[in-house]
């Protein structure tokens, strides 16, 4: 289960990529909620606490210090600053400085915690400066406060004059409890973000689980329908942008299985109809070949006038019947009725009778070594080398070597000619059917699907055949068949010529 979830989180999954979005707009709204939150806690805080002591200080300063003599002594100063601490709400230090006989004399409420040491500079020359008097303000002395660090605690420390003369107070008051509430409060929003963050995955694997299911099932059923099934459809419920998305699925299906059916049945009815017209076309034909025979050995008693013509019809003539009785084979074959008669043959034998029978010994130079034991189908080995030795000497020319040789488990057979080869645009289209390389040359012995039965045939055995440039010269056709051919043999005749 934690693989298939793994899995299901690939870095390149719309899931993980929702999950992640969700995350990062959770975080950041967690994240803004909590740091607006805090700050404004903290300043609450801060302010509520600095607001009292300052209140509580300055009060204690008009009261006390403000009742003292011009030049108080250190005593009173001392007493001065020990009942201001006391008194104050909150607790803090009280340090009064003042001059008494020219000099300056200090009191101490705690001198362990607060010292004139601790008074920033910055304060005390604030405190110390004498102020304009204008309308907008009637005070000659201003209460001044910083927050400050002493000894790794934070402390709030403030000062004043008094007017008209007196002492100059300075209070200290630690701010540790308030860091102590702000650093409980930014742990309480640190597990509510935490939380918040893992809400939100939550959410969006549950939300992407509800989107992406029925885009996983179109996305099974399209790849099904691309693997032939066209029958595939898609349970259609609701009324949002998936069911509409499932309905066009569908439509769509069912259009394309329906077309393909079409095709289907004109396909067959064009297999049909060029087999029964192959069929019906060898009667007619078996009589004329039989009277254009007659009529070649009469040629040369013929009318000179004749003789062309007749031989003509006798040329036509055998190119037709070799036309039919390639289109009946061709037939056969996008039928799917084309079975193999399997016989071990020694191949050097088989290519030897299939070059003399056609009385091209002369013109075909054959390398294979006698005992290569093949099994394989003699007559459609027989159609393949015809066409493929044929083809060479017809367009390459001669010498077309032919040549045997065992790869592995394989027959290789090589025909080369020596030719001008084949022009680079032919290459992809020889072994089409009926393409013809020269528009130019529109008609040819042949009959343009020589080569392609010879494929046709060649895929039948488990092989295929490749054609290409020799770096010598001339083009190389090869042949590659598999030494003990996989498919089932047949004991009975295909039919076949």
């Amino acid at each position: 289960m934690r693989v298939k979830f793994l899995h299901g989180l690939r870095w390149t999954s719309l899931r993980l990529r929702l999950v992640v979005v969700f995350a990062l707009v959770a975080l950041t709204a967690a994240v803004s909620a909590s740091g607006i939150a805090y700050w404004l806690n903290r300043e609450a805080v801060l302010t509520r606490t600095q607001d009292s002591a300052l209140n509580d200080f300055r009060q204690e300063m008009q009261n006390r210090a403000a009742s003292l003599p011009l030049e108080p002594t250190q005593s009173e100063l001392q007493t001065a600053a020990v009942q201001m601490s006391s008194s104050g709400n909150p607790h803090y230090s009280v340090l009064l400085v003042g001059e008494s006989g020219g000099k300056e004399a200090v009191g101490y409420s705690n001198l362990d915690t607060f010292t004139p040491a601790d008074v920033p500079k910055s304060l005390r020359e604030a405190v110390n400066k004498e102020q304009k008097v204008t309308p907008g303000n009637p005070y000659t002395y201003h209460l001044f406060w910083q927050r400050i660090t002493l000894r790794k605690q934070p402390y709030l420390v403030s000062g004043t004059k008094i007017i008209g003369g007196g002492p100059t107070g300075y209070m200290l008051t630690s701010l540790d409890k308030e860091r102590q509430d702000l650093n409980s409060l930014a742990w309480s929003l640190a597990i509510a973000t935490t939380l918040a963050l893992i809400g939100a995955a939550l959410l969006a694997q549950a939300a992407a689980t509800t989107v992406l299911r029925p885009v996983q099932r179109l996305g099974d059923a399209a790849r099904r329908l691309g693997e032939g099934k066209l029958d595939t459809r898609l349970r259609v419920s609701g009324t949002d942008e998936l069911a509409d998305l499932s309905r066009t699925f569908n439509m769509t299906a069912a259009s394309l299985e329906k077309k393909v059916d079409d095709m289907s049945a004109r396909e067959e009815a064009s297999r049909r109809f060029v087999a029964d017209m192959s069929h019906e076309l060898r009667t007619p034909l078996t009589a004329i070949t039989a009277v254009s025979e007659v009529l070649e050995e009469e040629a040369d008693s013929l009318d000179p006038m004749i003789a062309p013509a007749v031989q003509i019809v006798v040329s036509e003539t055998r190119r037709l019947n070799t036309l039919v009785e390639n289109l009946m084979e061709v037939t056969r074959f996008d039928a799917g009725t084309a079975r193999l008669v399997l016989d071990y043959v020694d191949i050097a034998d088989q290519i030897t009778a299939c070059i003399d029978a056609r009385a091209w010994l002369d013109a075909v130079d054959l390398d294979a070594e006698r005992g290569i034991m093949v099994a394989l189908d003699p007559r459609r080995l027989d159609v393949i080398l015809a066409n493929l030795i044929g083809n060479a000497l017809k367009h390459g020319g001669s010498p077309v070597r032919v040549s045997v040789r065992l790869e592995g488990e394989e027959l290789v057979i090589a025909v080369r000619d020596h030719g001008p080869g084949i022009p680079e645009d032919v290459l992809p289209h020889v072994f089409d059917r009926f393409y013809k390389a020269s528009a130019s040359r529109p008609r040819s012995e042949g009959s343009g699907l020589g080569l392609s039965i010879a494929m046709e045939n060649a895929h039948i055995h488990g092989g295929t055949i490749t054609a290409a440039n020799s770096t010598e010269g001339g083009a190389v056709f090869v042949l590659r068949l598999p030494r003990d051919s996989a498919v089932d043999s047949e004991s009975e005749q295909d039919g076949g010529a």
